[in-house]
C-alpha cells in the first residue's frame, strides 16, 4: 500500500529538482519558469497527501488554489518573456539587467 511516505518522497525529490533547476540554470528563462512550477507541484503533492492521509478536504482545496495562482503566473511570465523577447531578441537572463531606468 502506497503511505503518505512514498508521496512525501516524490514531493522531495520534485522539490529538489526545482531548487536545483534555478540554482544550476540561470540562463534561460523558461528553465527557471518550468522549475518553479516543479516546487509548486511538489507543494500541493504534499497538500493532497496531507488533506488525504487525514480524511480533511481543506488541503485539496487549497491546492486547487495554488493551481489557479500558478496558472496565473505562469501566464503573465509567459507574457512578459514574448514582450521582452520581440524588443530584445534574446531570452538571457543577464540580459534582463539592462532593464532598469
Amino acid at each position: 500500500m502506497i503511505s503518505v511516505t512514498h508521496y512525501l518522497v516524490v514531493s522531495a525529490i520534485l522539490f529538489t529538482l526545482g531548487v536545483l533547476g534555478i540554482f544550476m540554470n540561470r540562463k534561460n528563462l523558461i528553465v527557471i519558469l518550468m522549475a518553479i512550477e516543479l516546487i509548486l507541484l511538489a507543494v500541493n503533492l504534499n497538500l493532497v497527501a496531507f488533506s488525504a492521509a487525514l480524511g480533511d478536504l481543506v488541503g485539496q482545496v487549497f491546492a486547487m488554489f495554488v493551481l489557479t495562482v500558478a496558472a496565473g503566473e505562469a501566464a503573465i511570465g509567459l507574457a512578459i518573456l514574448v514582450i521582452y523577447f520581440r524588443s530584445r531578441g534574446t531570452i538571457s537572463v543577464d540580459d534582463v539587467n539592462r532593464m532598469k531606468g
